[in-house]
């Protein structure tokens, strides 16, 4: 099976670095940049501000690492709207999302809202499927998207824009975490939010995407098929453990995000296993039935 193509590859998006510290991306959204690159995080992690104009208010999604320099550009953006921060959402609990969740909310005064309730801490909200949340003069969905890790959420604003987190990346693809993450949930997921048929994707990392968010998704479900196919061809040229699946498969891959792509191989293998495809054995032994 030939690799999708990536529609992005078409697209005028920033180059990697090149992302400014805060945009507007529509009146209802603006973007902060906080300052942590890395391989896994691409240019950093994106926080969100949401809120209507005029409305006085907003609501900070995603708040990131808890830094000086990161919590002074969140409120700028802020100062900027003339609005007070009256929620914190979080998409998901990995620290570079949660990190700064329950340190900005006692700061803010704001409730904290997440899936896990040892995000949103003590006095704070847990967030349950189908969910509309009325914040900041605004509608926001809760939409579960559940596949990178087991609490991943996304919100759908009024504008049709979703803010994904790591259920989409603005570059690349997202790493299903094991063994929390689940590939048939994830898949499912990309299904649940390419039927909402949204305007944009506002990514957790990388630029948001404006220009066919569905031709996203849809290289995002063609692009597992294939590496479950290049799995099952791996192992059928006599790859016998994960290591040798990931030097295989993604030997395209700078070999510092491997271990990224062994947690996402060792998510697939557990679909494959599921459905009788491949058998798993200690020591990370792999093949097919």
């Amino acid at each position: 099976m030939d690799a999708p193509a990536d529609p992005r590859a078409a697209w005028h998006l920033p180059a990697l670095g090149a992302l400014p510290t805060t945009a507007d991306l529509e009146p209802l959204v603006t973007r902060i940049l906080a300052p942590n690159p890395s391989g896994m995080t691409l240019d950093g992690t994106n926080t969100y501000v949401v809120g209507a104009p005029g409305s006085g208010q907003a609501v900070v999604v995603d708040p990131g690492p808890d830094g000086a320099a990161h919590l002074a550009a969140v409120e700028a953006a802020l100062a900027a709207r003339d609005a007070r921060c009256v929620a914190v959402l979080v998409t998901h609990h990995h620290g570079d999302h949660a990190e700064a969740a329950l340190p900005w909310g006692t700061r803010f005064g704001a409730q904290v809202a997440a899936a896990r309730p040892a995000v949103a801490g003590d006095g704070g909200r847990v967030l349950s499927a189908g969910e509309r949340l009325r914040l900041a003069g605004t509608l926001l969905d809760v939409v579960p998207t559940p596949g990178h890790t087991d609490d991943h959420l996304a919100f759908r604003l009024e504008s049709g824009a979703v803010l994904v987190g790591d259920h989409v990346l603005g570059r690349g693809t997202s790493v299903v975490t094991h063994p929390e993450g689940d590939v048939v949930a994830y898949l499912e997921s990309l299904r649940r939010v390419l039927d909402l048929g949204p305007s944009a994707l506002y990514c957790g990392h990388g630029p948001e995407l404006t220009e066919d968010p569905g031709a996203v998704l849809r290289f995002y479900l063609d692009h597992r098929a294939v590496r479950e196919t290049q799995l099952l061809e791996a192992l059928a040229a006599g790859a016998g453990s994960v290591d040798e699946l990931v030097a295989t498969v993604y030997a395209e891959v700078p070999r510092e995000l491997w271990p990224a792509a062994a947690q996402s191989t060792r998510a697939t293998l557990a679909k494959l296993r599921a459905e009788g495809r491949v058998e798993t054995g200690p020591d990370d032994a792999v093949r097919r039935p």
